[in-house]
Formats: structure tokens, sequence, C-alpha cells
């Protein structure tokens, strides 16, 4: 079940390792997309404010829950490209255990706190009490989304990229089953749709443990490989939590923004929801590719093969720079029908006249966006997490002041600029961090065939 991504044609490894990946994080969106979907569509644009108006939150601790899971799974990639695998048991037992105490702890601080930070928002009062209603169940499923994404990141790490992919159709399927059921069937509302995301959550990370006990024979515990070590903690969270807080620092800006936004008005936000799902849609490819290229990345760093992941960020490149051209071509085209998974477009036409108008905006930087996901998570998987999350940094500055300048200025026009004021500040940082990245490891892997060289003779 496991694959090595050190040989072969550095394109063909990539595109056939990312496929499973796009499909599977497709899945994951409608999996995301289908409380939104339905809430608007079934219960009324009001219920859809109120469910895209803790986007920005959901995305701060789900994103932190999501990124550090990733970055325990980069020191698992780069044993496993080595062949080390005991080290690489330990630090997969190791990552269990971190990620269990983190769940804990992050479920019970965001419940408890979820109603201050929507007030803190300026939630519209027409819509707070449903949207705490909503984020809150979602929160308390933190500790499903831990499982499901560690055990992804595991396969992921040792090449399986298939596997995880099974796992998202199915749960996806339930996932909208139980929505229709809770909201049509029970009338439960925005609180069915958090229900349903819970238990589809939890269905799918248990089954997806299973799987991996039963068929992964390389994680086999050995010995004392499954107690708790100091030294791999300290590593796994050293790699973690830049990755985590990056998703988090970003999504602060997102938080900024969502403040601004709120200010406007319940249907400006109902436009930047459905908006924003569905760009969020389209960037699904770009984001699998950069998850992707961590794994290649890791892999490759742990074969000492340099040479290939610099091939590899080339083809990457040239992958979303295709992307960014179709889908700019699909959304002038088919915004409208896309926007109408969300609204309905014959009776919401300010709504989709707000909605067109961000999306447009959105898809003219795809490119800058495509690039940076590349160049982030190929820094993440080289070892350097610390230095890819100043570039959520930047996304927040950018963000911020968006939010803080043009917003009030320019009114919904300036909300269209954020995203891409953010990808092109991030972009402005990594080119430079990519290339100072490779260099330093590159002197390290010259510095360490001269000790190697030299040892004979000594």
């Amino acid at each position: 079940m496991t694959k090595d991504l050190t040989s072969g044609n550095p394109l063909k490894v990539i595109l056939w390792f990312s496929f499973p990946l796009v499909l599977g994080n497709l899945f994951q969106q409608f999996y995301n997309l289908a409380d939104t979907i339905i809430v608007g569509r079934f219960v009324g644009v009001d219920a859809l404010a109120a469910v895209g108006s803790t986007g920005s939150i959901n995305y701060m601790i789900l994103g932190f829950v999501i990124g550090i899971c990733n970055g325990f799974a980069i020191p698992i990639a780069q044993y496993f490209g080595a062949r080390s695998y005991s080290d690489m048991r330990r630090y997969v037992a190791n990552s269990a255990w971190l990620s269990l105490a983190g769940a804990v702890i992050l479920t019970a601080a965001t419940v408890l706190l979820t109603r201050p930070i929507l007030q803190l928002m300026q939630t519209p009062a027409d819509i707070i009490d449903d949207a705490a209603i909503y984020i809150g169940w979602i929160f308390a499923g933190i500790p499903f989304v831990f499982l499901y994404n560690m055990v992804s990141c595991i396969m992921r790490a040792l090449g399986d990229s298939k596997t995880p992919l099974f796992f998202l159709v199915v749960t996806s399927f339930l996932n909208i089953g139980l929505d229709l059921a809770f909201i049509l069937l029970l009338d439960a509302g925005v609180l069915g749709a958090a229900l349903a995301t819970d238990l589809s959550q939890a269905i799918s990370g248990i089954a997806s443990l299973i799987y991996l006990c039963k068929r992964f024979d390389v994680l086999a515990m050995q010995g004392n490989e499954a107690k708790v070590d100091a030294k791999a903690c300290n590593r796994l969270l050293y790699m973690g939590l830049p990755m985590g807080l990056q998703c988090s620092i970003t999504a602060i800006g997102s938080v900024v923004m969502q403040w601004a936004v709120n200010v406007l008005g319940s249907t400006v936000v109902a436009a930047v929801t459905a908006a924003s799902k569905t760009s969020n849609l389209l960037t699904v490819p770009p984001e699998s590719i950069g998850t992707a290229m961590a794994t290649y990345a890791g892999q490759n760093l742990g074969a000492s093969r340099l040479d290939r992941v610099r091939s590899g960020v080339r083809c990457a490149l040239g992958i979303v720079a295709v992307y960014a051209v179709g889908s700019l071509v699909l959304l002038h085209f088919f915004d409208v029908a896309i926007i109408g998974l969300f609204i309905d477009t014959a009776t919401e036409l300010e709504i989709v006249a707000l909605a067109q108008q961000y999306l447009l905006w959105n898809s003219l930087f795809f490119f800058p966006l495509g690039a940076l996901i590349i160049w982030r998570y190929v820094i993440q998987g080289l070892g350097y997490s610390s230095v890819a999350m100043m570039a959520g940094v930047a996304e927040m500055i950018a963000r911020t002041g968006v939010a803080l300048i043009l917003v009030p200025m320019l009114g919904f026009f300036g909300a269209t600029l954020a995203n891409p004021a953010a990808w092109i500040a991030a972009c402005i940082f990594l080119i430079p961090a990519y290339n100072w990245t490779t260099r330093h490891i590159a002197n390290r892997l010259h510095a360490g065939s001269l000790n190697k060289a030299a040892s004979p003779q000594q």
C-alpha cells in the first residue's frame, strides 16, 4: 500500500499521486459544502448567511488541526524515504499521542468560546443564534477531525493517496444523506446540518483508523516504539505547530475580513458565502498538488534527491498555470450555474450579481494562489515549517489591511480585493524563501557528502 516517490519522471509521479488527492479534496469540499447547499436551498438565505458567517472561524480552528496533522506527517515521510522504518513507527505513535492531547484541549476551548467570538466579530443579530448553534456543534466534532486527518496524513506520507479518497467518497455521500434526513425529515435546521457533519466525520475517522491498523504492516509497532518519546514529540511539534499556526494566522486575516463583511449586512454575507464556497471548489486542484508536493519533497529529501525536488517544483508550477487559465474560462461561462448550487438564482438577483463580481476578481489571481501553495508546501516538506508560516503572516497582514482600509472606503468592491492582495503578498515572501531554503539544504547535503568522502581517510 506504500509508494516510493523518489524515482520516475517527476511530472508523471506528481500527477499520478495528486489525482486521488484532487478527487479526495473535491469530495471533502462537497462534504463541507453539503451543509451550505442544503441549508441555503431548504432552510433559507438567513440560515445560509448564518452558516457562512462562521466560515472564517471554522477555517481558523479546523485549519489548525489539518495543518498540524500535515506537519506531523513530514518526519514520517522523510523517515520512510530514508528506509528508517523503526524511527518512522516511533513518530507515528507520538503523532497519535499529540493528536489525542490536542483534540481534548482544542475541543473544550472552542466550544466554550463560540458565542463570545461571534459577538466580537459583530455577527448580525438576525443570524447569530443559528451561527452559534452550527459552529458550536461543528467544534464538538474536532476529535474526529483530528482522527481522520492524522490517519490520512500517515497514509499519504507512506505514498498511499488512494485509500483516503475511498473513505471520503463514502462519508461524503453519508453526510449528504444525513443532511437531508435531519433538515427535510426532522426539520432540525442548522443544528441538523452540524450533527450530520459530526456523525460523518466520526464514521470516516474510525473506519480509516481500523483500515490503517489492519493493512499497513510496516506500521506494526515493535518493542518500545509506541511509547511517548520527548525527542520525537519536540520534533513533531516543531514541524506541526508552525503549519497549524500558518493556517490559523492566515485565518485571522479572514476573521477580520469577515467582521468587515458582517458590517455590510446579511445580504453581502450571503453573497460572499456563495462566492467563497464556489472559489474553494476551484482551488481544490492546486491545494491537492501542494499536498502532494509536501510528501514528494519530504521523501526526496530523505533520499538526498534535492534535484528531484527542484524539477518537481517546476512541473507543479506548470500544472497550476494551465489550471489557472482553465478556471478563468470555466467561470466565464458557468459562474451563475455554480452559484446556483447555494441559492435560487432566479429570485436572489442582487446576491448573484455580488457573488459574480467577487468570483471574477478572485479567479484573475488563481496563478499566484497556485504558486504560493506549491512553494509553501515544498518548504514545509523540506522541514522548514517556520519559514513557510511567515507566508501566512503576509496573508494576514494583507487581508487585515484591506478589511480596515479598503472595505470602509470601497464597500463590497474592497472585499473582493482581499484574497488577491493576500496571495500576492504571500508570493512576494515565498519566492526568496524557497530559493534560500533549497540553497541551505544543498549546502548541507554537500557538506555531508564531503564528510562521508573524508571519513575513510581519518
